[in-house]
C-alpha cells in the first residue's frame, strides 16, 4: 500500500510541475522570441520482487515518476512585419548579442524588439546594446546608427537594415553611410543555455558559442529581416491539450492516493477488530 502511495505523490509532483510549465507557455504566448517548454518524463527506481533468472524474467514493482527534463522547443517562430526599421528578426540560427550598459555582462537574445537611443546606439528594449563591428570598420562593439561622423554638416534622414545587417544611413544630401553592421552568434547546444529573464540568456560558454560573432548569412547563421520580430512558437492548441492530460493525470494520481489511504484505513480497522 505504501509504494502506491507513493507512486502516488510523485504523480501530484510531477503533473504539478508540467502544469506550471503550460502554464508559463500560455503566459507567454505574445512574447517575442519565446521558447516553448517541454516537459520529459522518466520512470522512478523499481523494487524487485524477484530477480531474473535464466528462464524466467525479473519481477519488478515501480515507485512512481520522475522529471528527467525540462527543455526549450528551439523551433523558429513566425515571422511578423513590424514597419519599424529597427525592428529585427532572425530568419535561421543564431543569436543577437548585447551587452549591459551597467555591469558589462554579455547575453544572448532572440528578442529584436530594438530602438536607437539619444545617442544613435541600436538597444534593446531593457537599455542593453546591440553587439557587432562600428562604423565602416571591423572593430567589435556597441553597434551606432548615425551619419557620417568625419562630415558633421550632414544629419541622418533615414536607415536601413540589409538580411546581411549591414546599417545604411541616409544622409540629409542623399548620400549613404555604411554606419556598422549587427553581427549573430550560433550555439551547438541551446538546451545548455540559461534563461535570465527579459529574453535574454546566458551560460553561453557551455551551450558551445562560437569564438567570435560571424556575419549573418555565413557560417550557418541566418539572415537578417528588418521591420520584423519572431513571434512566441508556442502552439494554444497544443498547450491546452497538454494542459487538459495533466489535469486528468494530477486528478488519477490524487485518486490513487485516496483509495490507497482507504485500504490502509481498512487493514486498521480489521486489526482493531
Amino acid at each position: 500500500m505504501l509504494s502506491s502511495l507513493t507512486s502516488g505523490v510523485t504523480g501530484l509532483d510531477s503533473f504539478q510541475e508540467q502544469m506550471d510549465v503550460i502554464g508559463n507557455n500560455i503566459a507567454n504566448l505574445n512574447t517575442t522570441g519565446f521558447k516553448t517548454g517541454v516537459v520529459d518524463f522518466a520512470d522512478a527506481f523499481s523494487d524487485t520482487l524477484q530477480g531474473a533468472g535464466t528462464s524466467t524474467p525479473a519481477m519488478q514493482v515501480g515507485t512512481g515518476v520522475n522529471i528527467a527534463a525540462i527543455n526549450s522547443n528551439w523551433s523558429q517562430g513566425a515571422i511578423t512585419s513590424t514597419g519599424v526599421p529597427s525592428n529585427l528578426a532572425i530568419s535561421g540560427n543564431g543569436f543577437f548579442e548585447v551587452v549591459d550598459p551597467v555591469t558589462s555582462a554579455k547575453y544572448f537574445t532572440q528578442d529584436g524588439t530594438f530602438s536607437v537611443n539619444p545617442s544613435g546606439y541600436l538597444v534593446t528594449s531593457g537599455g542593453d546594446y546591440v553587439q557587432g563591428y562600428t562604423g565602416g570598420s571591423t572593430t567589435l562593439g556597441n553597434v551606432q546608427v548615425t551619419s557620417n561622423p568625419a562630415n558633421s554638416a550632414l544629419s541622418m534622414s533615414s536607415f536601413t537594415i540589409d538580411s546581411q545587417g549591414h546599417i545604411n544611413v541616409t544622409q540629409s544630401d542623399g548620400s549613404t553611410y555604411l554606419s556598422g553592421q549587427v553581427l549573430l552568434q550560433n550555439v551547438q547546444d541551446p538546451q545548455m543555455l540559461t534563461n535570465e529573464g527579459n529574453n535574454l540568456f546566458s551560460n553561453f560558454q557551455a551551450a558551445g558559442a562560437n569564438a567570435a560573432l560571424g556575419a549573418p548569412g555565413s557560417n550557418g547563421l541566418g539572415t537578417i529581416q528588418s521591420g520584423a520580430l519572431e513571434a512566441s512558437n508556442v502552439d494554444l492548441s497544443t498547450e491546452m491539450a497538454n494542459l487538459i492530460t495533466a489535469q486528468r493525470a494530477f486528478e488519477a494520481s490524487s485518486k490513487m492516493i485516496t483509495t490507497s489511504n482507504e485500504v490502509l484505513q481498512t487493514v486498521v480497522n480489521m486489526k482493531q477488530s
